[in-house]
């Protein structure tokens, strides 16, 4: 049986969704590819976590996995590029999780057209550009088994604005795409992981968060990379154009 290939951006940090991601299909018989973007965690994230990406390769291989990885920056605009790289290193993908964000906290009071283009220029052009030009290679590879998964947010935190509205458009895209694509075999959701401890969670906003999950404890990446694995399976095929929150039943959303 071929091994399916995935291609994942936003693997930056080892406490990350999209490294939890990666290891959880490593081990479910994924090749993967890659993309990091670590000046974005060491400036305006929650820090760069320095020689994780040369540690995790390892790991993954030692998984079973084929691995490549490449720094790319989804503002760039160069998705027929970073889908030849992909290529020329292990193939044509049939699966595309789109885990990479850009997100800064901005208010009624401190909101500017500038922060929230830069939200849509990651969010929504690089992400969207990304997906449909992993639509044109899926087709003319002939795969006939495909995902497509955007990793979204919501709610009504006043001070995420820009965030929230490009997330929105992904929500917004998802049932039309799915619509669109479905004649060539791929499904489409977003997945609303709801507050994920990945690193940025202190223990005052623990405290604040726990009331909300009913099951006492805040979500993980774990958490999340196994109902992702279960969507890029062959079970998760029938799954197609929802907006699924997968966040153990948080009531703050």
């Amino acid at each position: 049986m071929t091994r399916p290939l995935t291609l994942i951006t936003g693997v930056s940090r080892g406490q990350g969704i999209g490294a939890a991601i990666a290891r959880q299909l490593a081990t479910t018989g994924h090749d993967l590819y890659l993309t990091h973007w670590s000046p974005f965690d060491g400036t305006e994230g929650v820090g760069e976590d320095q020689g994780f990406i040369a540690r995790f390769v390892d790991e993954l291989t030692r998984l079973g996995a084929r691995v490549a990885h490449e720094a790319y920056d989804l503002a760039s605009g160069g998705e027929a590029g970073l889908l030849d790289r992909v290529e020329r290193a292990l193939g044509v993908p049939s699966r595309l999780i789109n885990n990479a964000t850009y997100e800064r906290h901005v208010s009624v009071d401190t909101f500017t057209i500038e922060t929230l283009r830069r939200h849509y220029q990651v969010n929504n052009e690089g992400t969207l550009g990304l997906t449909f030009e992993f639509v044109e290679r899926y087709r003319r590879a002939g795969h006939t088994d495909g995902r497509i998964l955007f990793l979204v947010s919501g709610g009504a935190d006043e001070s995420n604005l820009a965030y929230i509205a490009s997330k929105g458009a992904l929500i917004a895209i998802t049932p039309a795409l799915a619509n669109g694509v479905g004649q060539y075999g791929i499904s489409v959701n977003a997945l609303d992981p709801g507050p994920t401890d990945s690193g940025w969670i202190d223990a005052a906003l623990r405290d604040e968060l726990l009331p909300l999950f009913p099951h006492g404890r805040v979500g993980t990446p774990e958490d999340t990379a196994r109902y992702v694995s279960f969507l890029m399976g062959h079970g998760g095929m029938w799954v197609n154009g929802q907006h699924l929150h997968v966040d153990g039943g948080f009531i703050g959303r």
